[in-house]
């Protein structure tokens, strides 16, 4: 059972989830992913949710459904670079507006950004 936020649908949040192993590579190109009802039992939702979810995820390519098959990932690996471009734009675009909410320049943001990756950084 997973804990989600009440400030984004839930079928976001697991398309979320799924793109972020997917762009890791836990789960690989051409991997075969759970089955709707599989999935919500996975993840304790209903499997009208799990539907929209792996709806979503056709529609932006990152799977391909196969009928009497499956839901597969994608073998397009420029499929999976471009989404791996977009998640981060999201997340420094997240990460300048919050810094800018605070009062920081951006000399003050890449400074900071430099000193955490140098000295902190993984």
């Amino acid at each position: 059972m997973e804990e989600f936020q009440a400030s984004k649908p839930i079928y976001m949040q697991i398309v979320d989830k799924i793109s972020h192993q997917v762009v890791r590579g836990e789960i690989k190109l051409g991997d075969k992913l759970p089955s709707v009802r599989e999935m919500a039992i996975q993840t304790g939702v209903n499997p009208n949710t799990i539907q929209r979810t792996y709806s979503e995820l056709e529609r932006m390519a990152i799977v391909e459904t196969r009928r009497g098959q499956g839901t597969f990932v994608t073998e397009a690996n420029d499929v999976i670079v471009n989404l791996k471009e977009r998640l981060q734009k999201e997340i420094i675009k997240e990460f300048v507006t919050n810094m800018s909410e605070l009062g920081f320049s951006k000399e003050d943001m890449m400074t900071g950004l430099r000193n955490y990756v140098e000295k902190e950084g993984q």
